[in-house]
């Protein structure tokens, strides 16, 4: 389902390694008081070792197969190695290494994000790797202060109108059980970290290929995603997105490269639904925050038999839905499903 490329940035250690934390008998002051800088320090030195062991815990339960990598004979560590972390990850070997003994160095947003996939971290692994880095994960949030309760709303009385909310990156923050079957078997089985339409166009094979028009929609929108990335320059968020997509995707690069640029009309579409078969729908942006560029994005059908078909494709999803309520009523189902953010 998801694309096996991974890591987001490269970043490696140069110079001397930072010494070794050395413990420091506290000295109080006169009143008995412990100073303030000396229990931030306390504080660093003791977060630094939580992260250190939270990253090896998770390094070892996962098995070289789960990243598609050769397990060998000679394989004596539990789970993952060192080095592979540190190479699906685009890190240096000796960075991570010194990550993992809790030393005093730095880390950026991107290698976060990019550990957090490596290491396949469900949404509160993540948000711990980041608390415990000091740092704000600039991914789009489970749930955005511009997705209301009514506007979930909406979105379930648009249907059978696929619908969804993104923002100007192209992050998905909530869509209805029609839009979640549109482009593939079922969006919920998508990470929240990866669902992204500029990611799934360009790295998905199962989105790719409901695209009718594939090659037209990854110039659009790599034109149109340079238009709306002008106004962030150098934000985290936006920089992790792009580095990502040229790290993971070749066609990405190229098309990015010719510097187009272009507008946001409304257009009529085509996807090659996996359970309905063809379809083709007239795409609207209704802006809900212009300055945050939250939109909700509707895929009209442009026919009768593209109604029919979409009506078809939301009883699909009300009945697996049910499936999924029975199954959990008996106390036998994944309640993972159940439990994502984005859908409505």
């Amino acid at each position: 389902m998801t694309t096996t490329a991974r890591g987001t940035a490269r970043e490696t250690a140069t110079g001397p390694a930072p010494a070794e934390p050395v413990p420091v008998p506290a000295r109080s002051a006169p009143d008995g008081t412990v100073p303030a800088a000396t229990v931030a320090s306390r504080g660093s030195e003791i977060r630094r070792n939580e992260l250190a062991t939270f990253l090896r815990s998770r390094r070892e339960r996962i098995t070289p197969e789960q990243v598609q990598l050769p397990r060998g004979r000679r394989r004596r560590t539990p789970g993952l190695r060192r080095e592979e972390v540190a190479q699906l990850s685009a890190v240096g070997v000796t960075w991570y290494t010194w990550l993992e003994q809790a030393r005093a160095i730095q880390v950026s947003e991107q290698v976060l994000d990019a550990l957090a996939r490596t290491l396949l971290l469900d949404t509160s692994e993540r948000a711990h790797l980041f608390q415990l880095a000091g740092a704000v994960d600039p991914s789009p949030a489970a749930r955005c202060a511009v997705i209301t309760p009514a506007l979930r709303q909406i979105l379930t009385r648009l249907e059978p109108v696929p619908a969804c909310i993104q923002n100007s990156r192209y992050d998905i923050l909530a869509y209805n059980r029609t839009y979640a079957r549109l482009m593939m078997g079922d969006l919920d089985t998508i990470p929240p970290a990866d669902r992204n339409c500029v990611i799934l166009a360009y790295t998905n094979p199962e989105w790719r290929e409901s695209i009718v028009f594939i090659d037209d929609t990854m110039r659009l929108m790599a034109a149109r995603l340079r238009v709306s990335m002008a106004g962030h320059l150098g934000e985290p968020a936006w920089k992790m997105l792009l580095k990502r997509l040229r790290t993971e995707s070749a066609e990405f690069r190229e098309i990015w490269d010719r510097y187009e640029v272009v507008g946001a009309p409304g257009k009529t579409k085509q996807f090659l639904n996996p359970y309905v078969g063809l379809v083709t729908v007239d795409h609207t942006d209704l802006w809900l925050a212009p300055d945050l560029g939250a939109r909700m994005v509707t895929y009209a059908p442009s026919d009768d038999e593209s109604r029919e078909r979409l009506e078809k494709l939301h009883a699909i999803a009300l009945e697996a839905e049910a499936k999924e309520a029975a199954a959990e009523a008996g106390g036998g189902a994944d309640t993972s499903r159940a439990q994502a953010p984005g859908a409505v």
